[in-house]
């Protein structure tokens, strides 16, 4: 019997561990020729934000928790690959995949570059085109330094091609986020969140920001929350809060006036775990998001989603889905808004948003297929 296909599957993140799930399901049934072994970096350490999605998504118990924890981009990163780099040697796998465009992501594929092992990126080729957002650095460098970029929608193919990638290492699969929104929907409508916070259906707004772009830039931050403070008169809103935001809050001495504010409409809650955050958007009247999976999530559950940026990397989602870029500033935010509320979103499209390409809940399955062809033909 050939000799088992040695796979590093690195995680960090939220956005990475709903990537992953489905994964290291399918790497599972190939169990007879395929060995998978789990590194978390540690870079997402609150339990709301790391250890409940493993329970929700099942995700097995890490086989190495590197424990880095937050800190700036250049020694988060750099302690990533001094620790990671240990685990290379002494694994000796056949490949390292890497999802997503966290720090986790570069630190992964750059530790096994440098050892000569072979990267496989998932989720690659995305581009929003704006080099101040650190993700786009993370993607540009690890879809470089890659031997096999799996993409998730058309546009990745191009970008690639276009940035001088060989055509032989670009494989168009669709997009494992969706493979475990599409494993999980009959969970999805056990939660009980809404019951929780005592909500109907379609009568709420769901809001979520991290971006450092929005939330660590004074100015647009506070405009952001003006134009928060003028939609909470117009329809609930529920805000899930991510640590970092709520750190930014408190140092504008924003955040106890806006917990007091709850009465008018606005709810700041903890995170939540990934079944009740599905749930809660599935029955949201709208989502106004700065998250890159939020804009893919929101677009296959058929919900309005408004991308409060200024750019995406996920374009099918505004030429196909529900999503619309509608920038950061009160006058766009507000006109999208009511739209939506007054005369539903599409009325100003001339679609009524698809499901793109490949996005059925089968990307792990094409993914597992080509690796084990590669390597077992």
């Amino acid at each position: 019997m050939s000799r088992k296909i040695k796979i590093i599957n690195i995680v960090g993140t939220r956005p990475n561990f709903i990537k992953i799930a489905p994964l290291l399901a399918e790497q599972k049934k190939y169990s007879e020729v395929i060995l998978p072994v789990l590194v978390h970096t540690g870079q997402h350490y609150d339990f709301e934000l790391s250890e409940v999605f493993f329970k929700d998504l099942n995700i097995p118990k890490p086989d190495y928790h590197l424990g880095v924890g937050s800190g700036s981009h250049a020694r988060q990163t750099a302690e990533m690959m001094r620790r990671f780099d240990r685990i290379i040697l002494k694994e000796k796998p056949d490949l390292v995949l890497v999802v997503g465009d966290c720090n986790s992501t570069l630190a992964g594929a750059l530790a096994a570059a440098k050892l000569h092992i072979p990267v496989v990126h998932i989720e690659a080729g995305l581009r929003s085109f704006d080099m101040s957002m650190p993700e786009e650095v993370n993607r540009r460098l690890t879809d470089h330094i890659s031997d096999y970029l799996f993409v998730t929608e058309l546009s990745g193919v191009k970008n690639l091609l276009n940035e001088g990638i060989k055509r032989k290492k670009i494989f168009f699969v669709g997009n494992v986020m969706i493979d475990t929104l599409l494993n999980s929907r009959f969970k999805i409508q056990n939660s009980k969140i809404l019951e929780k916070l005592g909500l109907d259906k379609k009568k709420y707004a769901v809001l979520t920001l991290h971006r450092p772009e929005n939330v660590d830039d004074k100015k647009i931050f506070k405009e952001i929350l003006e134009t928060i403070s003028a939609i909470q008169k117009k329809i609930k809103i529920i805000w899930p809060i991510h640590p970092h935001t709520k750190k930014q809050l408190v140092q504008l001495s924003q955040f106890e006036r806006l917990k007091i504010k709850k009465s008018e409409g606005l709810r700041i809650v903890k995170p939540l775990s990934y079944l009740e955050m599905l749930n809660l958007m599935k029955n949201a009247k709208l989502v106004l998001t700065d998250s890159g999976g939020i804009q893919e999530e929101t677009t296959v559950l058929g919900i309005p989603c408004l991308t409060l940026r200024e750019n995406t990397e996920r374009p099918v989602t505004c030429e196909i889905g529900t999503n619309m870029v509608c920038g950061t500033t009160r006058e766009k935010i507000l006109q999208w808004v009511n739209e939506i509320l007054w005369r539903g979103l599409r009325c100003s499209y001339t679609k009524q948003g698809r499901i793109p390409k490949y996005w059925d809940g089968r990307s792990a399955e094409r993914i597992m297929k080509i690796i084990k062809k590669i390597y077992q033909p």
